[in-house]
């Protein structure tokens, strides 16, 4: 009987130094997979899919085949999951600021009808669907640079590169995603995902200089976005910084007759791929 108390004793105290080692190392683990990208919990799809930025959004190429972008890719992704309508207000050659203010030089080219800034069109079409939009995806920002580099000499203008980056970021962070974040926020609750890729580098083979340039405005990308929703790294999954990058002859149509910047249906593709990922759905 003492032989028995002694050995229930012991495993008593095992089992308390057991569960009190687990205890503390859920404390350790907790917070790292609270601080994953993952650990923003995600929504899911909704009902409706609203797809707002630039040419790439709008899926532009130059053999005038608008249908194959990576948000009709991603629409077709999401179908099947939930979402019943896509809303595509993409605008080519639109810029953070024509987003805010209107006047989309392209506007023509719209595949949704609206008036106005996109920012507005987008932010009344939130209210209308209140609680009902997943996701939101948004490519805004290299129309805002893509002027600062001459590709014929492969010369960055650093110092307009610079002082556009600036007012990229205080257009993404005073009024873009605080006016998209607040217009998804229904009953004190972010009711839907959205969702900002960062851009590949078309000119990486070419000028390989200009890497550098695309992964600041990258970083620039990340830092804006957080607290309102999640990056996506399309970058990455272009092939990254290394030169020569042999995905963009395939992905994009730089080495074509065109000599154009814009992705194939095969780089859309890769896109779309890659907002499946960040977003988990």
């Amino acid at each position: 009987m003492r032989e028995h108390a002694v050995v229930t004793f012991r495993f008593s105290r095992r089992f308390a130094s057991s569960l009190l080692f687990a205890s503390l190392l859920l404390l350790i683990v907790a917070p790292a997979v609270i601080a994953s990208p993952h650990a923003a919990a995600l929504l899911g799809p909704k009902k409706y899919y609203l797809a707002l930025g630039d040419s790439l959004a709008f899926g532009y190429q130059p053999n005038l085949v608008f249908n194959h972008g990576y948000v009709d890719d991603f629409y077709s992704n999401v179908q099947g999951k939930g979402v019943k309508a896509l809303a595509n207000m993409g605008c080519p050659a639109e810029t953070s600021a024509t987003f805010i203010n209107g006047n989309c030089p392209d506007a023509f080219l719209r595949k949704f009808p609206y008036f106005g800034a996109q920012l507005d069109a987008a932010v009344s079409y939130l209210n209308l669907f209140a609680g009902q939009v997943s996701p939101v995806t948004l490519d805004i920002g290299a129309d805002d640079v893509l002027s600062d580099i001459d590709a014929k000499s492969c010369i960055v203008n650093t110092t307009k590169y610079a002082t556009d980056l600036a007012t990229l970021d205080t257009n993404l962070t005073q009024t873009i995603l605080p006016r998209l974040h607040t217009a998804l926020i229904v009953n004190g609750k972010v009711t839907g995902d959205l969702l900002l890729m960062n851009y590949y580098d078309p000119y990486q083979n070419m000028c390989p200089k200009t890497v550098a340039y695309v992964q600041q405005l990258n970083q620039h990308l990340t830092n804006d976005v957080r607290g309102y929703g999640t990056i996506v790294d399309v970058f990455s999954a272009f092939g990254g910084a290394a030169t020569p990058n042999t995905n963009l002859c395939t992905y994009t149509w730089m080495c074509s007759a065109f000599q154009n910047i814009h992705s194939r249906n095969k780089g859309y593709g890769v896109i779309a791929q890659a907002f499946e990922h960040a977003a988990g759905y």
